[in-house]
């Protein structure tokens, strides 16, 4: 590394925010787990102490993304999607499959458990940006252009819906799916793809019964209030009470054994509760900085690939956070997506880090770009 490269700064408002974030994650984890771990597993601090040996982890991951140029992650991002197709592909052996529940979600590598979907999140995001940008020219023709990384996107897709996990294999498409688009895609192409795709995604989602019951239940979540409908139902009952400021941290009641999992996927709706519609409001409005300086980093960047990169990861995060959302408030049917860097869960927070790695990265050297622009 030069002395030109090491004098160049980070994003500071991109980091100032992940790291406020993470704060924020480990202090609600623990408020909505504190009684619900004392009681299962006799330690209190249990998934607090699990959240926080992850954060730290994953922030040496970020440190480590944020000094290693990221122009090296297209030479290596055929190997990172190759060993992505390998560790989703272990999900369905027996070697290294940990069944915590039925899904087959989780790798069990040691001491080590890991959910490659959210490694499919950047690893597909790297690939696609690696190859829309090494065939920038050809972006008109869709078979020399976007037909290989969409095909691969796809079989991604269903691989991780057959864990199952349709929230996830959705973002991941999704990520993708944005990339090809930021890279140019045509209008009248990505209008014609959207046809194309819309009915065998919607037979995936409406294939399994669980699923329609999903959708009839977000329809109307009191028709089984002690069924399909009661997270929906507990989670609005945790929004209500809220009011402006909450009913104080720490002092919420649906986390008390009514509101399944609260430290993961319904962790917002605790801090509806504890912090009311301040508290919900603030953490919404660091999001909303979070992605505003991301696809500031992408439109600052260098070169295409640089800006791909930098858009498909802001673009991931934005749609986690506006489906989870949508999810507690009762806007959308239940899925499993997690609040990021805020909801207890280890891959998630250690690779949505890594990314926010590789957008600091990208932030050194969009700078030279942006001064020339207000030179100009």
């Amino acid at each position: 590394m030069d002395n030109q490269d090491s004098s160049r700064k980070h994003d500071q408002i991109l980091l100032m925010v992940t790291f406020i974030l993470l704060g924020i994650g480990l202090i609600m984890v623990f408020s909505a787990s504190f009684v619900v771990a004392e009681d299962s597993i006799g330690d209190p601090y249990h998934f607090l102490k699990r959240q926080a040996m992850w954060v730290a982890i994953g922030l040496v991951g970020m440190y480590f993304m944020s000094h290693i140029h990221y122009k090296q992650l297209k030479r290596f991002s055929i190997l990172i999607l190759l060993l992505n197709f390998i560790l989703l592909g272990l999900l369905f052996s027996d070697f290294g499959s940990y069944m915590g529940t039925e899904a087959r979600r989780w790798l069990s590598l040691g001491p080590v458990v890991l959910q490659p979907s959210e490694f499919s999140k950047l690893a597909l995001v790297i690939f696609t940006a690696a190859y829309m940008s090494s065939r920038r020219l050809n972006i008109y023709n869709f078979w020399t252009a976007s037909l290989i990384p969409l095909t691969l996107a796809g079989l991604v897709f269903f691989m991780i819906q057959l864990q199952p996990d349709m929230g996830t294999a959705l973002v991941v498409l999704a990520g993708s799916a944005l990339v090809v688009i930021f890279a140019g895609m045509p209008v009248s192409q990505v209008a014609g793809l959207a046809l194309v795709l819309t009915p065998p995604l919607a037979y995936f989602v409406l294939k399994e019964e669980y699923r329609m019951q999903r959708l009839f239940t977000f329809l109307d979540p009191w028709a089984e209030p002690t069924g399909s409908g009661y997270q929906m139902i507990q989670s609005l009952y945790a929004l209500g009470p809220g009011h402006i400021f909450g009913t104080g941290l720490g002092r919420g009641k649906q986390k008390l054994f009514y509101l399944p999992e609260p430290q993961n996927d319904f962790i917002f709706a605790v801090i509806g509760e504890e912090l009311g519609f301040t508290g919900a409001v603030a953490v919404l409005m660091l999001y909303l900085i979070l992605v505003w300086r991301g696809f500031q980093i992408a439109f600052r960047a260098p070169e295409l690939f640089g800006s791909l990169v930098a858009a498909g990861i802001t673009f991931t995060i934005a749609v986690q956070v506006l489906i989870n959302v949508a999810v507690v408030t009762g806007t959308v049917p239940v899925t499993g997506i997690n609040l990021p860097l805020i909801s207890a869960g280890g891959s998630s927070v250690f690779f949505t880090l890594l990314g926010i790695g590789i957008l600091l990265n990208i932030s050194k050297y969009g700078q030279d770009k942006a001064v020339l622009k207000e030179a100009a």
